[in-house]
């Protein structure tokens, strides 16, 4: 009766003992299960995290070499505008330099009677004086080249661009020589009176030669008709180069 008792005392124990390690299996199992999937959320948050933290510094990089990069080029345009304005400066005090040596050309041009002359400008016409039987020398009142020369000179002192002779162009190198009552301008005889034409300032040309003491005045002394207007628009063609 007693080892009955016994036997099924242990057979309980037996069975408690294991459904108890069953239990005890179970919650290892559970525990190890939730332990190892925690690890991997963390490991893989972590992993995340790390790869977030080396994007994010990539992008910092990035940023710091573009900021470079655009500094570069902010430096680059900046030096290139001062260039260009230096460029342009040039270019205007080159356009100017340009714009006064071409009308310094044409000026020349127009003296060399290359070129036909046309504008305003003044005309002077030169009479022998009235015949005086008080002076023995007939000399004493026609026009010589000499007066011819004074006015010429003048008129080319005073700015005239282009000056002709009784509708002949008078050059640099005119030959112009006085021959009794007639004048010979490079190989062709004019008769008085002699009408000088000259494309200029007209206000400028005849102040010049009204000066007291000045061409006119001693012209008037040695007994020349002296005539001087204003002319609005003068025509003189360019010279004849003979063959």
């Amino acid at each position: 009766m007693d080892n009955k008792k016994k036997n099924s005392k242990e057979n309980f124990f037996s069975r408690k003992q294991f459904q108890l390690l069953i239990v005890c299996i179970t919650m290892g199992f559970i525990i190890g299960y939730s332990y190892n999937q925690a690890k991997e959320n963390r490991d893989a948050g972590s992993s995340t995290n790390t790869k977030l933290f080396e994007q994010e510094d990539s992008y910092r990089e990035e940023l710091i070499v573009q900021q470079e990069r655009n500094k570069e080029l902010t430096d680059e345009a900046n030096a290139l505008q001062e260039k260009i304005r230096k460029y342009e400066k040039s270019f205007v005090a080159s356009k100017k330099d340009y714009t006064k040596l071409v009308a310094e050309a044409e000026d020349l041009r127009l003296l060399l009677g290359d070129l036909n002359s046309e504008g305003k400008g003044i005309r002077i016409t030169l009479q022998d004086g009235d015949y005086d039987p008080k002076s023995a020398n007939p000399n004493d009142y026609i026009v010589h080249e000499s007066h011819i020369f004074k006015l010429l000179n003048e008129l080319k002192i005073s700015g005239a661009q282009a000056i002709a002779i009784n509708g002949q162009r008078v050059l640099a190198n005119s030959y112009i020589r006085c021959n009794g009552p007639v004048i010979t301008i490079d190989g062709k005889q004019y008769p008085a009176p002699f009408v000088i034409e000259a494309v200029g300032n007209s206000a400028t040309l005849i102040a010049s030669l009204n000066l007291n003491g000045g061409v006119v005045d001693q012209l008037l002394n040695d007994n020349i008709v002296v005539s001087l207007e204003a002319d609005q628009k003068l025509t003189m063609p360019k010279a004849k180069v003979e063959s």
